[in-house]
């Protein structure tokens, strides 16, 4: 028996990760696009395929989030939200799309602990399935497997983080989730050998309850890079992941579509869905 496509609703479908993700729906041949809502005034009612250059869709561009969301709960399927918007309307996007019944796939970054804490615990009240992953790589899971594989021989570690300067929230998220995995080892790091002082505030970086120092860096031509340097007397151990093209993220968002479904609470990180 030929099981439905899944309905598939893009929120922010028009930015640089929206564009890519119209994509990959549209080429899944277990997915339907079925809403593309974006705020901006200027592509309204305009076809998104045509938006995102991989021709028509026949799916508009709109900017009634409930209302898509009202459509696409009238597929034959459970359906999924792919948001990635901005750090000031997210929070309410997952509560919105979690009380309308269809499964936030959360990729914007920015929300707090407590904002996580709270969605987590609404989406279990309606035993619904989502998931927030702060980044959609593979190579990053391994970096942070990596990472905490390594913290259990180094006591001295920083985050160095390295994104485009449209990039709204610092430190990213996928930073400050790496820094959290490190944190769970239940270690302080970076014991002090001298009193520092900083002669620029923030010259050394945000630092973390465990002593985890973490670095931003925005800049045009860039677009998602992350470093964890750990250091010993004699040898420095250094993991990067450096991102050259968006679609290396579409994977990891097709899998989490296609998992989410079957999910009862709301995950956090991609490493809970592999």
């Amino acid at each position: 028996m030929v099981q439905a496509p899944i309905p598939v609703v893009v929120n922010g479908a028009a930015g640089k990760m929206g564009r890519e993700v119209v994509k990959a729906v549209a080429a899944a041949e277990d997915m339907v696009l079925v809403a593309a809502v974006e705020r901006n005034p200027e592509i309204q009612g305009q076809d998104i395929g045509e938006v995102a250059g991989c021709g028509a869709l026949e799916v508009p561009v709109v900017n009634d989030l409930q209302a898509s969301l009202v459509m696409a709960t009238q597929e034959r399927q459970l359906p999924v939200m792919v948001d990635f918007t901005h750090p000031d309307f997210v929070y309410e996007n997952v509560r919105t799309a979690i009380a309308y019944g269809v499964c936030p796939v959360v990729g914007t970054t920015g929300l707090s602990k407590e904002q996580i804490d709270d969605l987590i615990d609404f989406a279990d009240k309606a035993s619904m399935g989502g998931a927030i992953i702060p980044n959609f790589s593979i190579g990053i899971v391994l970096l942070q497997q990596a990472a905490i594989r390594a913290s259990q021989y180094f006591e001295h570690v920083e985050i160095i983080e390295l994104h485009h300067n449209q990039k709204a929230d610092a430190p990213s998220g996928t930073a400050i989730q790496t820094a959290q995995l490190l944190a769970e080892m239940g270690k302080l790091y970076n014991p002090p050998t001298v009193e520092e002082t900083e002669k620029l505030t923030g010259a050394r970086g945000s630092r973390t309850d465990e002593g985890i120092r973490i670095h931003s860096v925005r800049l045009p031509g860039l677009i998602a890079h992350q470093e964890v340097i750990f250091g010993a007397p004699g040898q420095i151990y250094t993991l990067r992941h450096d991102t050259s093209d968006r679609a290396c993220y579409m994977p990891g968002v097709l899998l989490t579509i296609r998992k989410v479904i079957s999910l009862k609470s709301l995950v956090y990180g991609l490493e809970k869905l592999l």
